[in-house]
């Protein structure tokens, strides 16, 4: 029984993140659709997050009730920076990328997610490698695979690839310019600066948590302040077009509750757990599910075109993820292996969050949770 509890308590982190990612793909695909349809991006993002703090909020102020810190101006200052990378500036690139170009591309291009978030990692020195560590050297790989695919897909197309569910379709191609015109380049520029701001979130996401560890509140205020940052500028936007507000009983309002209640409400809190736990590059690692069901989707659904170019980056994209995946792997083993520990290291501890149920977090040596990413140290294997 205790090993079958601890079999599922480690699948956990796994599973929810599956699930997220199928999550995002029928996302991806409704709001497209509705993209496509006429539906401005800046209002759709707006609506999104006022669902999403409307379905949050009563959540967090009945199961973190006494349990959320005290906020201060520092910590206020952080929610506005993950509400202004997430809610305002990636969504509405994304989303504005996806329209000019199409929903399997784009799902496909933020790929390099992982690899953005493990060189902002590097950069902040949130993590450290070691050049004659086999695991530093895969994560090494993995990101410079996981750019030139990115990059393969952005300078090749080639013809488009059949698939048996799409012989006799009339393919649509994004970009109102054309895959090879100017829609398609800032199309792709737009969804790789998103995919920058989306990988500052997660890092500033998992800081924030240190300090503020109430997921569920976080949740609600960084939709709540996304919501009025995003409606500031829709306002400004859309000053000119007040029809843009009005959504009816169709593909428009499913798009709203929809992506806010799976893609930034249960979202955000998931992705907040998950973070805190294994660190923000173990959750970037699960996009290529998310790319392969809305590549299928968007085929079938939207009559998308999929070109040679796009699935041999993507492909690429892919083995670069998993080597980066692998050296995050082996962090976890060399971790739970145990030795020696050095000055600089945190041990991996097993930490009770209130309701019975075990969790790993990093102590810093008092006893008092944190979390840093994959921190090394010569002597040590030691990691998160």
């Amino acid at each position: 029984m205790g090993m079958g509890w601890k079999v599922l308590s480690n699948a956990k982190p796994y599973l929810a993140m599956v699930l997220l990612q199928v999550g995002f793909a029928g996302m991806y695909i409704v709001a497209v659709s509705s993209l496509k349809g006429g539906m401005s991006h800046f209002v759709l993002v707006v609506y999104r997050n006022i669902v999403a703090t409307l379905v949050m909020a009563p959540f967090a102020l009945y199961f973190e009730r006494g349990l959320r810190p005290k906020m201060t101006i520092r910590i206020f200052i952080k929610i506005m920076g993950l509400a202004f990378l997430e809610p305002v500036l990636d969504q509405n690139l994304y989303f504005t990328g996806a329209q000019l170009t199409s929903a399997g591309f784009a799902s496909a291009l933020i790929n390099i997610l992982p690899a953005v978030t493990f060189v902002l990692a590097l950069i902040l020195r949130m993590e450290k490698v070691r050049m004659r560590s086999l695991h530093s050297q895969a994560k090494i790989a993995g990101t410079l695979l996981t750019l030139a695919g990115a990059v393969l897909m952005v300078l090749y197309h080639g013809p488009a690839v059949q698939f048996p569910w799409t012989k006799g379709q009339h393919h649509v191609t994004g970009g109102s310019d054309g895959q090879g015109g100017a829609g398609w380049l800032k199309g792709t520029i737009m969804v790789m600066v998103a995919c920058l701001a989306w990988a500052c979130f997660f890092v500033l996401q998992s800081s924030t948590l240190r300090e503020y560890p109430a997921e569920l509140s976080l949740t609600v205020l960084i939709c709540g302040v996304g919501s009025l940052m995003s409606g500031s500028v829709a306002l400004v936007a859309e000053r000119r077009n007040t029809h843009a507000w009005v959504i009816g009983f169709d593909t428009r309002l499913f798009t709203v509750i929809y992506a806010g209640i799976v893609c930034s409400g249960v979202a955000y809190y998931v992705q907040g757990i998950v973070s805190r736990q294994r660190g923000p590059v173990f959750v970037t690692a699960f996009n290529p599910l998310c790319m392969i069901i809305t590549a299928v989707m968007g085929s079938i659904i939207l009559k998308e075109e999929i070109t040679r170019g796009s699935v041999i980056g993507a492909a690429i994209i892919v083995v670069g993820l998993y080597f980066l995946i692998w050296g995050k792997s082996k962090d976890d083993v060399s971790q739970a292996s145990g030795g020696s520990k050095g000055a600089g290291d945190l041990p991996l501890t097993s930490a009770t969050n209130g309701h019975g149920s075990g969790k790993h977090e990093l102590s810093n040596g008092n006893g008092n949770g944190g979390h840093v990413f994959d921190v090394e140290t010569p002597p040590a294997n030691g990691h998160y």
